[in-house]
């Protein structure tokens, strides 16, 4: 057999096991490199409420959280609460905020919802589960360093790497140069 044909051979068939995860690597690394855009793992909802206002400092916090407990009618348990002000109070539920100032009445409640896909893709793509999962991303990372080195011999004369693929091979390693240059 050629020793292109068995380039072919190989560059096809670890290609394609190749392609399922360079599709779940590249999505979560577009979320991720936009984290400061959005949260790729949660979604965060944010409602404005309106509780009776009371104006009374002296009150105790177990009587604070209390009373926003009882104007909110809250049943999820609480897990813990924080008093930053003696008028205002914040409670800490399951996937759920609730800050509230017992002066003005004004009660923000943050709900956050898993973003199922993009959580799942990002615990993998960050290597959260590490042990066996390292070995399957670093056998992926050499796979991918091969599919691109076979890559650069799949076609010959000029349109291959001997070719323009030389020139083109070169730009694409300028392009991380010229931004380390810029940014680093």
């Amino acid at each position: 057999m050629k020793w292109r044909r068995a380039v072919r051979l190989f560059h096809r068939d670890v290609g394609y096991v190749a392609a399922a995860l360079t599709i779940i690597f590249s999505i979560s690394g577009i979320a991720v490199n936009h984290i400061d855009d959005w949260n790729p793992n949660y979604v965060v909802e944010t409602d404005t409420l309106h509780i009776t206002p009371i104006d009374d400092s002296i009150l105790t916090a177990e009587i604070v959280r209390a009373y926003v407990v009882s104007q909110l009618n809250i049943t999820d348990s609480i897990k813990s609460s924080f008093r930053s002000s003696p008028n205002e109070i914040d409670l800490f539920l399951e996937k759920k905020t609730v800050s509230a100032n017992v002066k003005t009445g004004l009660v923000s409640v943050e709900k956050i919802r898993n973003r199922r896909l993009f959580k799942k893709m990002n615990f993998l793509h960050l290597n959260t589960p590490k042990r066996l999962w390292t070995w399957v991303s670093d056998i992926f990372a050499a796979s991918l360093i091969l599919l691109a080195i076979t890559g650069l011999f799949m076609i010959k004369g000029k349109k291959g790497f001997k070719g323009r693929g030389k020139w083109l091979f070169v730009l694409g390693m300028l392009i991380p140069i010229v931004f380390l240059f810029i940014y680093y």
